[in-house]
């Protein structure tokens, strides 16, 4: 069973910097895509960024400029660089994987950014 690992979440101020991590129990390129994900109390789980298997990066809007994804195959980790973090960027953050047609999902962390 394939399992995914975040860490790296914690207390910020606004403004500030965070890197999340998601290690990966597998060697990740057997995954179609990879990607991180964001819930709000109180709202839907939404899509923050993805990468292909290719490397191909997306955001949300909201992130662009200020959110970079990656991944370190040999680690078989991804990352979520976040800078320039705002009050509104606080959630617990998820890390998905796509592997055939099943969706892989980490037990989230969370990154609260206070004003």
């Amino acid at each position: 069973q394939v399992a995914l690992v975040e860490s790296g979440g914690g207390l910020v101020q606004a403004g500030g910097s965070l890197r999340l991590s998601c290690a990966a129990s597998t060697t990740i390129s057997r995954f179609n895509n990879m990607g991180w994900y964001r819930q709000a109390p109180g709202k839907q789980r939404d899509l923050v960024a993805s990468i292909s298997s290719g490397g191909t990066p997306n955001y949300a809007d909201s992130v662009k400029g200020r959110f970079t994804i990656s991944t370190n195959n040999a680690q078989d980790t991804m990352y979520l660089d976040m800078t320039s973090l705002k009050p509104e960027d606080t959630a617990v953050y998820y890390c998905s994987a796509r592997i055939f047609s099943v969706n892989l999902w980490g037990q989230g962390t969370q990154v609260t950014v206070s004003s």
